[in-house]
């Protein structure tokens, strides 16, 4: 599964009760799926999932997973303690069509929380897990970070494909990144490099005549390519000069979608929106940002001026919302994220206790950020 790009780990509406907004959840994932982010994380550190009975979390990945659109990555985050409920709930999002797992380090027990105890419960997670897996290290939250030794020995595992590294350290995102580039997976593309999606997959084979089947790009066009051989992208730098360069001989036909193969990593995702042009200098390939609850457009074209190898804007874009972002997800939290969504046209609404609801100058101070970042 491809993960470039920028995730917005949704945040959970509340009534001024308490009780999940399941309309407004709804309205926030249709409007996400609008704009260019290339994904949705539900149920991460900014969705207060940890707030969140057993039962409400799979409502919550049930409701989003109905409004989001099918061109979209769903990532589910499924990490509790204990590896049997990781699982448990890890399962409950396959059954729904989710396309990633996302598992937070188990911590509570912190001195018990040695190199052994993580090995194996990633494994063994990893192991039984019906989807691929990415690590979720937040130290912030959790007092524990994860050592990027460990998490290089782990990167081998072939169905963890992935770490969101959220404690805002470039050169940790550098360390993992050299040692884990002797890893190569293929992962399946759109002609134009984007990510597939089972549903996707099931949306091209629904809506085409040939009942799904796959068909050599050759063999449509009449040429003597009978066989659907799919070849690795050479797209493995910075820039993507590979992208709108397809050949036929690469690519295959599912339904009315065109897909081929990219050759991927273990791939990084970042948490700092603060940091993220360094983090991808960096070699991370994404990021999972709270700031691109509010403000996704903003997040989202800092990845793209980098992707386009125009390092002047991308720095000036990542210049444009540091301030704001540290202030509002680093100072303010997830009330901050909230009410920076209210101001900015989506639902944020109040947060669960022990969160209290911001004081009329914390608002104040969000909105004025904000000024300027109104998308």
């Amino acid at each position: 599964m491809l993960l470039h790009g920028i995730l917005p780990p949704i945040t959970t509406p509340f009534y001024p009760d308490g009780n999940v907004y399941f309309k407004k959840l709804e309205s926030n994932v249709e409007r996400y799926s609008r704009t260019p982010v290339s994904g949705i994380v539900v149920l991460g550190s900014t969705g207060e999932a940890i707030l969140l009975s057993d039962q409400e979390r799979r409502d919550v990945l049930k409701s989003a997973r109905e409004a989001a659109a099918p061109n979209k990555v769903l990532v589910a985050g499924t990490g509790i303690e204990s590896a049997i409920d990781t699982l448990r709930l890890t399962e409950y999002a396959a059954e729904l069509g989710y396309d990633v797992a996302m598992v937070r380090t188990p911590h509570y027990y912190k001195k018990q929380m040695q190199t052994a105890n993580l090995l194996a419960f990633y494994r063994t997670v990893a192991d039984r897990s019906p989807l691929p897996v990415i690590i979720y290290n937040f130290p912030q939250a959790t007092g524990y970070d994860m050592p990027a030794e460990v998490v290089i020995e782990l990167a081998g595992h072939p169905n963890l494909i992935g770490i969101k590294e959220s404690s805002g350290d470039v050169e940790k995102v550098r360390k993992i990144v050299e040692g884990t580039r002797h890893i190569k997976r293929s992962a399946t593309v759109t002609e134009t490099f984007e990510a597939v999606t089972p549903r996707m997959v099931a949306a091209a084979t629904s809506s085409s005549s040939d009942d799904g089947r796959l068909v050599p790009v050759g063999a449509l066009a009449g040429t003597a390519e009978n066989s659907p051989r799919l070849a690795k992208s050479r797209d493995m730098g910075h820039p993507d000069s590979s992208a709108g360069k397809p050949s036929s001989a690469a690519v295959t036909v599912v339904g009315k979608m065109k897909t081929r193969q990219k050759e991927v990593g273990f791939q990084v995702l970042v948490g700092a929106a603060q940091k993220l042009q360094p983090s991808l200098d960096a070699g991370a390939v994404g990021a999972i940002l709270a700031f691109a609850c509010p403000a996704p457009t903003a997040c989202y074209e800092i990845y793209a001026a980098w992707k386009e190898g125009d390092a002047d804007l991308a720095r000036l874009k990542q210049e444009r919302i540091a301030k704001a972002a540290e202030r509002l997800v680093g100072d303010h939290g997830v009330p901050g994220v909230k009410h920076g969504m209210d101001f900015n046209g989506y639902f944020g609404g109040p947060s669960r206790l022990p969160f209290l609801p911001l004081t009329a100058d914390a608002k104040a101070e969000i909105e004025g950020l904000l000024a300027d970042i109104r998308n």
